[in-house]
Parts: C-alpha cells; sequence; structure tokens
C-alpha cells in the first residue's frame, strides 16, 4: 500500500460533521493520546517487568498513523509530501549519517 492510500483509506473513517479547525484539533489530541498508549506499553516493559507487548504496540502505532493522516488532512497536505519534507530535513542536518554533535548543535532555522 502507498502512503497517500493509506490517508485516503483512513480518512474514509474520519466524522464529515467535523469542520477542518475541529479536524486538526483532534488529530493533535490523539496523536498525543495514542503516543501516551505506546509510551505506557514501553514503560512496562521497562520498568514494570513486564513481556513488551509488541502486537499491542503495534496497534497503538497504527492508531499514531490515523491521527497523523488526519492532522495532514487537515492541513491539506500528502502524507507522501510531509514524509518527504522530513526525509529532505534529515539529509540536511544528517548528511554523513547520524551524528550526537549534530543532534546537540543545530543550525539556525533547523527546526
Amino acid at each position: 500500500m502507498k502512503i497517500n492510500e493509506y490517508q485516503e483509506l483512513a480518512m474514509t473513517t474520519l466524522n464529515p460533521e467535523l469542520s477542518k479547525r475541529d479536524v486538526l484539533i483532534n488529530s493533535v489530541m490523539g496523536l498525543c493520546g495514542e503516543s501516551g498508549e505506546a509510551i505506557d506499553i514501553v514503560k512496562k516493559w521497562m520498568a514494570q517487568g513486564h513481556e513488551l507487548d509488541k502486537e499491542h504496540l503495534a496497534k497503538e502505532l497504527g492508531d499514531v498513523a490515523w491521527y497523523l493522516a488526519e492532522a495532514a488532512t487537515a492541513l491539506d497536505i500528502s502524507l507522501e509530501d510531509i514524509f518527504k519534507a522530513n526525509i529532505d530535513k534529515l539529509k540536511m542536518r544528517y548528511l554523513d549519517g547520524f551524528e550526537i554533535k549534530k543532534s546537540l548543535v543545530r543550525l539556525k532555522g533547523d527546526i
């Protein structure tokens, strides 16, 4: 499946009664909530002696993907464009691969 196909299919389950503003608000709140659920699984594994529940974590990451697609849709941007821009930014930051120094000291305008 191509990423923009995912975005299109995922958004067939978007609440059609929401305004663009509400879609954006819902998406960023959803990203926070689902990310919290993902870290809770990792916390239980790291700090509470649980087995890492990869299946549950994968489902939560799928929910993160859905809310990312929703945010992109609210902004009228394709996921492919978001992913490409991110790779372009990372290539500029880490031209020769990851370096700790470059992760600590950013150039002006590098966000």
